[in-house]
């Protein structure tokens, strides 16, 4: 399922507003395999799913309550978490902790992004410590929802 077609299943009709639309990955470590570039992998599955990247997020109401919601997508690289996955969610994240909103996740990853090394997984720390802010310090109600298939260190971020 597409992370678009869980946005609409669990989204209030018309009340879906995206954050951070236009964040894209780079090559930050020049990653080269033999098979082809890696921004050429990125640009592939941005026109294979009309999306940016491996995960949506925004707001939007569920039965008419405001909440905010971070929904990964498997069909973009097995929804590996890189950079701007990290960055889209820590700041969905920092958003729903200003505004005192409800927060989901919905979590269909493979991993960490190889492509990007020691990069993606210091992502999973970031996740972690806004999460962590968001539940300890503020008190804020937080589900994580982890679909099939979700795999590899990428769950540990968003089970705190």
């Amino acid at each position: 399922m597409s992370s678009s077609d869980r946005i609409e299943l669990s989204i209030d009709p018309g009340t879906w507003d995206p954050m951070d639309d236009d964040m894209v990955s780079l090559d930050p470590i020049e990653f080269h395999s033999e098979e082809e570039p890696y921004k050429n992998r990125i640009d592939s599955y941005q026109r294979k799913t009309g999306l940016t990247e491996a995960v949506q997020t925004g707001t939007g109401q569920l039965n008419g309550i405001p909440i905010a919601i971070g929904v990964m997508d498997f069909q973009f690289m097995g929804g590996s978490m890189g950079s701007v996955v990290g960055e889209k969610i820590t700041r969905l994240i920092e958003y729903a902790t200003n505004k005192f909103l409800p927060l989901i996740l919905v979590c269909a990853s493979g991993g960490a992004r190889m492509q990007e090394g020691s990069l993606s997984l210091m992502q999973m720390a970031k996740i972690s410590s806004a999460l962590y802010d968001y539940q300890s310090n503020q008190k804020l109600f937080y589900v994580s929802i982890l679909t099939s298939p979700t795999t590899g260190g990428v769950t540990a971020s968003f089970c705190t």
